[in-house]
């Protein structure tokens, strides 16, 4: 297997990996509000996301930039927080009332500004592996790739399970929303709680 190959399956896996399941609440909370049918909304906030954390991974990789290890694994789950919370506003599209998520601008912003500290999670784990290698740009770009396809999977994976609870167990949207945000938001504060930075402020 080349470099690169290895290098994609690390990023897939990294991502997709249950036991760093922070990632994973991110996403799962980023597009719980979406139905299956909006799936090119639900591409565009995942492609911001995908941007911010495609900038700051390839920056602090390549240790143009430097931050707080400690700092970045606080605010990971703050932003699984904010954002869980954010989809607590959520009206059911039949609502008429109420402005539906895929109208509502700032999520994108969100997403991409939230994308920026997701990478620099991404990059302790990348930098690890290079070591001291020399060409870390090949590494860098597969393991990047490898990322998407994982995150590719996860919303995949969500707006099916939500196609079948809400088109043919007609859930009621609101109901999944909430439910969905509510574990989420709780297994953020759990994250937050046994954050030993956290402990020390």
């Amino acid at each position: 297997m080349s470099d690169f190959l290895i290098y994609l399956r690390l990023g897939y896996d990294h991502i997709t990996d249950p036991g760093g399941y922070d990632h994973i609440l991110f996403v799962i909370a980023l597009c719980a509000v979406y139905r299956i049918q909006q799936w090119r909304q639900v591409l565009i906030l995942v492609t911001a996301f995908t941007l911010g954390h495609s900038i700051t991974l390839a920056l602090a990789t390549l240790r143009l930039i430097r931050y707080s290890t400690d700092l970045v694994e606080l605010l990971i789950p703050v932003t699984i927080l904010i954002t869980a919370v954010s989809n607590f506003f959520f009206r059911d599209r039949s609502d008429r009332s109420a402005v539906p998520a895929v109208t509502q601008p700032w999520r994108y912003g969100l997403a991409l500004a939230f994308g920026l500290i997701h990478g620099m999670g991404f990059s302790n784990y990348l930098r690890s592996l290079l070591g001291r290698e020399a060409d870390i740009l090949s590494p860098l770009l597969a393991f990047n790739i490898g990322l998407e396809l994982g995150q590719l999977l996860i919303v995949s994976f969500v707006l099916a399970v939500s196609y079948v609870l809400l088109s043919l167990a007609r859930v009621a949207q609101l109901r999944w929303v909430l439910i969905v945000s509510g574990i989420v938001a709780g297994m953020a504060i759990s994250l937050l709680l046994d954050n030993e930075y956290l402990a020390t402020l």
